[in-house]
């Protein structure tokens, strides 16, 4: 399977081969070389690079393989990135919305009343802003991390030739 020339957010995959589970983990986890690291809990494999390689937009590569009948196994796969790193963007997200839904009831409430309500709305309009702020810096860090992303899936394909 071939990635797609354009990146989606948390792109996924999945892939069947002849074999079990167990023999697919083994020869991944054997494979690690610099400058991946693999961890493995039960039939999870996380692969991601060392510290000198990685950087702030570095993503990380999670798989999943599973048996399937008749010996065959299924490994779906995920990109994404450092956990952390997601949390708080989603934490981000959430405080500007949670700011940008307080500054419209208050502007709301002030129009109501007949106040003056333009410090809300220029609130809200600052929000907006922000909020395209984290998507352009978002969309920049994805532009960074693709060419890891791409050694991550070369080298999970090389692992398995393994």
């Amino acid at each position: 399977m071939e990635l797609p020339n354009e990146i989606v957010l948390r792109p996924r995959f999945q892939d069947v081969f002849p074999e079990c589970a167990g023999n697919i983990l083994e020869r991944l986890e054997k494979a690690g070389r610099e400058p991946f690291v693999i961890k493995r809990l039960d039939d999870h494999l996380f692969i991601k690079f060392n510290d000198r390689e990685q950087h702030f937009w570095s993503p990380q590569l999670q798989l999943e393989i599973l048996d399937e009948e008749e010996g065959a196994c299924r490994v779906y796969g995920l990109y994404g990135p450092n956990p952390t790193l997601w949390s708080f963007f989603m934490f981000l997200h959430f405080g500007v919305a949670t700011l940008f839904i307080i500054l419209g009831i208050w502007a709301y409430s002030s129009a109501s009343l007949d106040r003056p309500y333009g410090v809300q709305a220029g609130g809200m309009v600052f929000m907006v802003v922000v909020w395209f702020a984290l998507y352009a810096f978002g969309r920049a860090g994805r532009a960074k991390g693709k060419p890891q992303m791409h050694e991550l899936y070369n080298f999970y394909r090389e692992g398995l030739r393994a």
